[in-house]
């Protein structure tokens, strides 16, 4: 027989019943009725074209036909048991793996994470750079960060709000410096130009021009007097999300991570 094929819960009726020899007891514990099992069994016996059980003046009784499968039966239950046990182990596990931008990990994500193992030592980051063409089955990863106008397939939370601004120093160049991604026209006539808005954000700090960068990433370099917003805000419909397939998105460890970098 397939596996597709198997009456896995007309097996699981049957190792209930053999148990107890008793269809109320069975139905008990299986939290149906003592009909329902009755059914299973006759549905599994009608598909197995033997009889399971018998009714004596003792009482219900296995027949050799259903003797002779109860011990594998129980130990492919068994086994079953195991298999499960093994997927969810990585709900218990303390390592998360995570993708993100090398400049978000940098200028956010890094000093976010060490805050968060603080609560909990036991806590192991796997941290790799974010690719558009990841594959989270592949990679093993728990979650991703991205900068983009929403989640896309996966499930997904926004990290604070959209929008850009535009950062220089006192005295510095006023030239645009230009990245892949940079709002102002990509950066278009640039007299700098580098390969992300990290290295956008330093090269503002160290005088070389103004950056246009997304608003998350400049905050602790605004914050420590690194550079100085120039302008209004630039708003856009790009912010960086947490996403994951909703495997991944559901388990206890992501969950909590993701409330943390959300709060």
């Amino acid at each position: 027989m397939k596996r597709t094929h198997l009456p896995l819960n007309g097996l699981r009726v049957l190792d209930a019943a053999a148990r107890h020899l008793s269809f109320t007891r069975a139905a008990d514990e299986l939290a149906v009725t003592p009909a329902a099992v009755g059914q299973q069994i006759r549905a599994l016996e009608d598909t197995l074209g033997v009889v399971l059980f018998r009714r004596t003046a003792k009482g219900l009784e296995l027949t050799p036909e259903g003797h002779a499968g109860l011990d594998a039966l129980r130990a492919g239950f068994l086994q079953f048991e195991e298999a499960v046990r093994a997927m969810q182990a990585g709900q218990s596990s303390k390592t998360l793996t995570i993708a993100a931008p090398r400049d978000l990990t940098a200028k956010w994500l890094a000093p976010r994470l060490a805050a968060y193992r603080d609560e909990d030592p036991e806590l192991r980051f796997v941290l790799l750079s974010a690719d558009e063409e990841l594959d989270f089955t592949q990679a093993n990863l728990d979650l991703a960060i991205r900068l983009a106008t929403g989640p896309g397939e996966h499930e997904g939370a926004a990290l604070g709000p959209a929008g850009y601004v535009c950062v220089g120093t006192d005295g510095g160049a006023q030239a645009a410096i230009g990245w892949p991604g940079c709002p102002q026209e990509d950066g278009a006539g640039s007299m700098l130009s580098v390969a992300d808005a990290g290295l956008a954000l330093d090269a503002a700090a160290a005088g070389l021009g103004r950056a246009c960068v997304p608003a998350l990433l400049a905050g602790a370099d605004i914050a420590a007097g690194r550079v100085r917003p120039i302008g209004d805000a630039i708003e856009s419909s790009r912010a960086y999300w947490m996403i994951a397939p909703l495997p991944q998105w559901r388990q206890k460890k992501v969950r909590a991570l993701v409330a943390a970098l959300a709060g």
